[in-house]
Formats: C-alpha cells, sequence, structure tokens
C-alpha cells in the first residue's frame, strides 16, 4: 500500500491546490521543507502528495541522522516517476481540469488490462488517475490470481526465470 509520494514542480503551491481539487481534499503548507506543500485526499488510506520546488532531491543523512533535501538546479524537467491514483471524480472533471491549467490529460489503455487518464501536471510530471469505474477495472486486473498469471506471461516474454 502507498500512502504518499512526493513530487518537484515548478510551482508547487498551485500544484498542491490542484491535487487538492482532483481529490476534493485540501492542501497546507509541508514545514520540513521551505517552499513545499502537501495535498491530502482525507480517503481511508490517508492519501497525501508531497509537492517539493523543482530540483528538490532527496539524500540520505549521515549516521543517524534522517534524509536530507538538496537543491539540484540542473535535474531534467521530467523524471520516470509516476503513481495511479484513484479519485472521485469522472473522465470529464478530470479533463476539465487539466484543459483550466492547460496541462495534457489524456484517457489511455494498458494493455486493455485497464484505464487510465494521463494527467501531466506542468506538461512534466505524470500521474495515472483513476475514476471509480477505472479504479475498479484495475483492481480487478490486478488481483493476486489474475496478477500471478500476468507476471507469468510477462517472465514468459522477457525470458527471465
Amino acid at each position: 500500500m502507498i500512502f504518499h509520494l512526493s513530487i518537484a514542480v515548478d510551482n508547487p503551491k498551485h500544484v498542491a491546490s490542484v491535487l487538492a481539487e482532483v481529490f476534493k481534499g485540501e492542501f497546507t503548507e509541508f514545514p520540513p521543507h521551505p517552499g513545499s506543500y502537501m495535498s491530502f485526499a482525507f480517503d481511508e488510506y490517508g492519501t497525501a502528495i508531497e509537492v517539493y520546488p523543482k530540483g528538490t532531491e532527496l539524500t540520505p543523512g549521515t549516521n543517524q541522522d534522517e534524509l536530507q533535501f538538496k537543491q539540484n538546479d540542473s535535474s531534467s524537467q521530467f523524471t520516470a516517476t509516476h503513481a495511479a491514483i484513484s479519485v472521485p471524480l469522472s473522465q470529464k472533471e478530470i479533463e476539465e481540469i487539466g484543459q483550466k491549467e492547460g496541462w495534457r490529460v489524456i484517457h489511455c489503455s494498458r494493455e486493455g488490462l485497464f484505464e487510465v487518464m494521463e494527467f501531466w501536471i506542468e506538461n512534466t510530471v505524470m500521474l495515472e488517475l483513476l475514476t471509480p469505474e477505472m479504479a475498479n477495472q484495475y483492481q480487478q486486473a490486478m488481483n493476486p490470481d489474475k496478477l500471478h498469471q500476468l507476471f507469468a506471461q510477462m517472465k514468459n516474454l522477457s525470458g527471465v526465470n
């Protein structure tokens, strides 16, 4: 179970407010790192997204120190990190928010297993937003029995034993 994740963007406060809209939740400042915010879904799982300024990197602390926040001004604007997140919105509502923000939003099928809405925050960071119907498809496709079958197929295709 993933409870929260973090992303780095150009305008953390604005992005956090949009994510709160998508979650039908709220956002607030994130005190451990100035200029950062946290959006909360207020769902049964405690789902949240930490939104850092672009270039923020989390690095290991030394000895018994916890993580450190570092700034990398030459970081790429893109990242491989993404998440599939169930939201209480319809496809139309997701598209309207994306259109209002000028962000790319596209309805996609993932190999026919389930559908997602690619929601491109600031057109650089992708979240796969799942409407309630899409979340149901995802859960059906990823239930343990079907997932074991899919895993076996993937191993056969890749040649990994």
